[in-house]
């Protein structure tokens, strides 16, 4: 079982394991979708914006320090 704690502030940090599986990078979305049995199903939100990633069409560009260089464009 992976738990995490939630801070005064009503925050918790995504464990390592589940941002794993769900590929999380950030600034991902997730979605939380509440069951009628009162469980609470955590995933990854699909993009509306397909080219929001200036990145996506270009993978010779899709580096880390790449990344970091065009952050805050």
């Amino acid at each position: 079982m992976i738990t995490s704690k939630l801070t005064s502030k009503a925050q918790t940090t995504v464990p390592q394991p589940v941002r794993a599986a769900l590929r999380l990078k950030e600034g991902d979305a997730i979605v939380y979708t509440i069951e009628p049995d009162g469980r609470v199903t955590l995933s990854r939100a699909e993009s509306d914006h397909p080219l929001e990633d200036p990145f996506a069409t270009f993978s010779e560009w899709d580096s880390e320090a790449d990344r970091r260089a065009y952050a805050d464009l």
